[in-house]
């Protein structure tokens, strides 16, 4: 009995440990910006999903603490938490994408070592554990819904007249974010086996102590940071997490429009521009009969030339000079001016 109480001492300790790291990495912010942050938070991710292929938990009575999600999964939740607080869902969306990408890669890095060791060496991998498939797609899949969640949630609390108190507010938005968690998780990675129900009853017990172990410390941090200069909490439309998604998809497909109808624009130019012909340099005329000498070395009548070269078309007619040449008498002179 005290050897399990020491190490859910420990446990806690440890969790509480990791949770400061992350707020205190985000209250760095104003002077380093968010990237030792994201690197925290990949490494967190990384982190986890090692610790909870190992199968690392301690147990008191009938709860078994899973050390992955009561320490690392908490923390990252407590991170992706403050930044959809101060920095809003864009940044949110960066942040949830990275946390995806380290969870899908790490234990895909795992097979692969494996795999290599296997060819390399008979004596199996001790310091990197195997992954199971089924627990990492369902890990990932329900992390993702639960960021999201995490978001909806806090601004459905608000409600409309922004009464709610921001103490209360924070509990409820991370207890269910927490329960989320334990159906979405505990059904993608144990259906369907023998002990499912206990899994179930036991991860809901775990998940709502460690709510209520990590949510004094949210709130302060919430409090301290919101009681800072320019920095306040701000109260957005429920689902603007997706909206902004469904903006941004809405953007893409214009810009995607607008460069569709300047190609069909350009195209048409270009059309244009072929049927346009036009007579440039020296063209070498004769100087007696003025036929014109075309590439080929030939010699062709100027209408001929000018009509193959060029849109233009000829009329014919006599100018007065002609007329007098080839009409010499004055009444055919004028008959043909008529």
């Amino acid at each position: 009995m005290q050897h399990m109480n020491s190490q859910l001492l420990i446990l806690i300790v440890e969790a509480m440990i990791v949770y400061m790291v992350v707020l205190g990495t985000h209250a760095l912010r104003h002077r380093f910006g968010l990237i030792f942050f994201y690197a925290l938070i990949g490494s967190i991710t990384a982190l986890m999903s090692w610790i909870t292929d190992a199968g690392m938990r301690v147990d008191v009575g009938l709860i078994s603490f899973n050390v992955g999600s009561t320490v690392f999964y908490t923390a990252l939740l407590l991170g992706v938490f403050v930044i959809y607080v101060f920095e809003g869902p864009r940044v949110t969306r960066h942040l949830i994408l990275t946390i995806v990408l380290v969870s899908t890669l790490t234990p895909l890095i795992a097979i692969i070592l494996h795999m290599q060791n296997a060819l390399m060496s008979s004596t199996p991998m001790q310091g990197i554990p195997l992954p199971s498939l089924r627990i990492n797609i369902a890990s990932v899949m329900a992390t993702l819904a639960n960021l999201v969640f995490l978001a909806i949630i806090w601004e459905a609390l608000a409600g409309k007249n922004k009464s709610v108190h921001l103490m209360l507010r924070t509990f409820l938005t991370l207890i269910a974010v927490m329960w989320l968690d334990v159906i979405l998780f505990t059904t993608g990675a144990f259906w369907g086996t023998p002990n499912y129900w206990q899994i179930m009853g036991g991860t809901f017990a775990s998940r709502s102590l460690v709510a209520v172990m990590a949510f004094p410390l949210l709130y302060l941090y919430l409090r301290l940071e919101s009681s800072r200069k320019q920095v306040h909490i701000e109260n957005r439309p429920i689902l603007s997490i997706l909206r902004q998604m469904a903006e941004i998809n809405a953007e893409l497909t214009h810009a995607q429009a607008e460069i569709e109808r300047r190609k069909e624009v350009e195209a048409q130019l270009k059309q244009a521009l072929t049927e346009v012909k036009t007579l440039r340099g020296l063209i070498p005329i004769c100087a007696g009969c003025k036929k014109i000498r075309d590439d080929k070395g030939l010699w062709e009548q100027i209408e001929s030339y000018v009509t193959r070269h060029s849109d233009a078309r000829f009329s014919h007619g006599l100018c007065p000079d002609c007329v007098r040449k080839y009409y010499p008498d004055e009444d055919e002179i004028k008959s043909a001016s008529n």
